[in-house]
């Protein structure tokens, strides 16, 4: 597993939002600081568990993300929220953890 950034939940407004209305969030840009950290506000009908809505989360890029998960508490199954992309999230000792695959280019 590699870092890729810990995503902190807020109700307020901060410095470089981006909208992804498809998500129904808003995110700012964790390559933006060396350190990965990535603000998230969710949108009112955002279809997520509260424990991602209310708890910072870590996010992990893995090689397989089935072979990831197996074994663990799923709170969201994979999916594909943009292009090249596969994550999932889990629960680990009550707090939720990000698994992302990208896809290998050839």
């Amino acid at each position: 597993m590699k870092f890729n950034h810990i995503g902190i939940p807020t109700t307020q407004s901060f410095d470089g939002e981006i909208d992804l209305p498809k998500l129904k969030m808003t995110v700012s840009d964790h390559t933006n600081n060396p350190f990965g950290i990535q603000w998230q506000r969710y949108w009112n009908d955002a279809p997520y568990p509260e424990l991602i809505k209310k708890i910072p989360h870590v996010a992990f890029e893995v090689d397989d993300i089935y072979q990831a998960i197996k074994g663990q508490k799923v709170i969201i199954d994979p999916n594909s929220p943009s292009e090249g992309l596969v994550v999932a999230f889990i629960e680990v000792n009550g707090a939720p953890v990000e698994l992302m695959q990208y896809e290998k280019s050839t």
